[in-house]
C-alpha cells in the first residue's frame, strides 16, 4: 500500500521504513530498523531525488507513482550510487524510460558498474561542483561532497527553500515510524543520539578531513532544513546534529567521560575491571560506561570510542597475542581514524603478559593518544591493589579537572 507525506507544498517524502533487515551493510546490527529517504520535487518539472533499496522497491514505486498524481517523472537527481539508495534505480528508470538523469561524472560511471544496461547520452545531466539547475520555480546548486563516505558524494542545495539534501550525512540508524522530522522524535534521548553517533562513527568515521570539507562548503548555505537519506528530516535546532558532526569529524570527545572495555575468559579479568570501576565511582566519576567485547558488537563499542575522552582497556593474553575481540576492536579504531583520546591499559596474563605491549603497538599507530600511567599488570587474580587505586585516581583526577 502506498504512503508518503508532504514536507512541504510541493516536496513530498516517498521514503520506506524497513525493520526486517537484521544488519545495514551487512554488518552493523538494526535494533530499530532502518529508512530509507527519497524525496520527489513537484515543480514546473517533477524530479525524484535518490530511489531506495531494491527490498523495498514495491512499496517505494508505487509511493511515487501516486505522489506524481498521473504526472510524469521528468528528473532523477542522484546523490550517491550506494546499493542502498540506488537499489530500485533500475526499476524507476524501466517505469519512467523518458527521464533524465542528474548527477556528477563519477556516478554515471558507477551506474555502469551496477547495471547492464546503457543510459542515452540525451538522458544523461552531468553536473558540476557549485553548478545551478532549475525544474522551474526551484533551483538547486550541487555540491561535491568526495568520500562522504563515497568517491561520488554530492548534495543538492534549494536555493528557493534552503533546504539541504545531504546523501548520507546527518543520518541516523531507525526506522522514522511515521515521525519523518526531527521535530517530531525526542533526537536527544541517549538511545536516538548513540545511534546517529555509531551510524557517523562506523559509516563516515574515517573521513573526518573529507567531512569537515563539506561542513565547511554547506556553512556558506542559509540551511533552513536538511533532508538525509537515512533517519529524520532536521527541520529544527538544526546546530544539534550538525556539532556533532563537527566534533565527531575533527575526532574530538563529545563527553569527558570513561568508557571500559575488557575481555575476561574464565572471569578473573572481570573481577578485577568491576573492583575498579568501583574505585574510579568512589572518586567522583559518574556515567561510566563498561562493556565486555566478546558480548557487545564492535560497532556498538566504535560509537562509544568516538563519545568518550578516556579510554580503559582490560585485556588478556589469549595464545601469546590479543584476546580476538579485543583485537577486532583496536584493528577497527585504528582503521577508522579514532585519535585524540586519553588511554590507560590493564593487562592480564598468566604466565607470560603480552596485551599491553600488543595493544600500544595498535594505539601506537593512532594520532594523539595519550597515555594516562603505564600499564597495570594482572597475574591471574592478582593484583596491586595501591597500584589499582593509584591508576584510578589519576584517571578520576583528569576526567574530573
Amino acid at each position: 500500500m502506498y504512503s508518503y507525506r508532504k514536507i512541504t507544498d510541493d516536496l513530498v517524502y516517498v521514503g520506506v521504513d524497513d525493520r526486517r533487515l537484521p544488519l545495514f551493510e551487512n554488518l552493523f546490527p538494526l535494533e530499530r530498523g532502518v529508512s530509507y529517504n527519497s524525496y520527489l520535487l513537484l515543480d514546473e518539472k517533477t524530479a525524484l531525488l535518490d530511489t531506495c533499496d531494491h527490498t523495498v522497491a514495491h512499496q517505494f514505486l508505487e509511493n511515487v507513482e501516486h505522489a506524481l498524481g498521473g504526472r510524469a517523472l521528468d528528473y532523477l537527481v542522484i546523490h550517491h550510487m550506494e546499493p542502498d539508495h540506488c537499489g530500485s534505480f533500475e526499476d524507476i528508470y524501466r517505469r519512467y524510460p523518458d527521464l533524465c538523469i542528474i548527477s556528477n561524472m563519477k556516478t554515471f560511471q558507477m551506474l555502469e558498474q551496477f547495471f547492464s544496461f546503457a543510459i542515452p547520452e540525451k538522458n544523461r545531466i552531468v553536473v558540476k561542483d557549485g553548478e545551478e539547475f532549475s525544474f522551474g520555480k526551484h533551483s538547486f546548486k550541487f555540491l561535491f561532497a568526495p568520500m562522504v563516505h563515497w568517491p561520488e558524494v554530492m548534495f543538492s542545495y534549494d536555493i528557493t527553500d534552503s533546504i539541504l539534501f545531504s546523501a548520507d550525512a546527518f543520518g541516523v540508524f531507525g526506522c522514522n515510524n511515521g515521525n519523518i522530522f526531527a521535530s517530531e522524535q525526542n533526537y536527544k534521548d541517549k538511545d536516538f543520539v548513540d545511534d546517529a553517533r555509531r551510524y557517523y562513527a562506523n559509516i563516515v568515521g574515517k573521513y573526518g578531513p573529507q567531512t569537515q570539507a563539506a561542513l565547511k562548503k554547506t556553512g556558506a548555505c542559509s540551511i533552513k532544513m536538511i533532508c538525509p537519506l537515512h533517519g529524520p528530516i532536521w527541520d529544527e535546532d538544526l546546530s544539534f546534529i550538525l556539532e556533532k558532526y563537527d566534533l565527531w569529524s575533527k575526532y574530538q570527545p563529545e563527553d569527558k567521560a570513561v568508557v571500559i572495555y575488557y575481555n575476561s575468559v574464565y572471569g578473573n579479568t572481570e573481577s578485577i575491571i568491576n573492583h575498579f570501576a568501583l574505585e574510579l565511582g568512589t572518586r567522583g566519576v559518574r556515567n561510566i560506561r563498561i562493556y565486555d567485547v566478546s558480548k557487545t558488537e564492535v560497532s556498538y563499542l566504535i560509537g562509544e570510542a568516538f563519545r568518550a575522552s578516556h579510554l580503559v582497556f582490560g585485556a588478556t593474553t589469549y595464545n601469546n597475542g590479543l584476546f580476538p575481540k579485543m583485537e577486532n576492536l583496536l584493528t577497527d579504531m585504528k582503521n577508522l581514524s579514532v585519535q585524540n583520546r586519553t588511554v590507560s591499559i590493564i593487562e592480564n596474563g598468566t604466565w607470560a603478559p603480552q596485551s599491553a605491549k600488543l595493544l600500544k603497538e595498535i594505539l601506537d599507530g593512532m594520532k594523539g593518544i595519550t597515555y594516562l600511567a603505564s600499564p597495570l599488570t594482572v597475574k591471574s587474580s592478582t593484583v596491586n591493589r595501591e597500584a589499582l587505586e593509584e591508576l584510578a585516581d589519576r584517571i578520576a583526577k583528569d576526567v574530573l579537572s
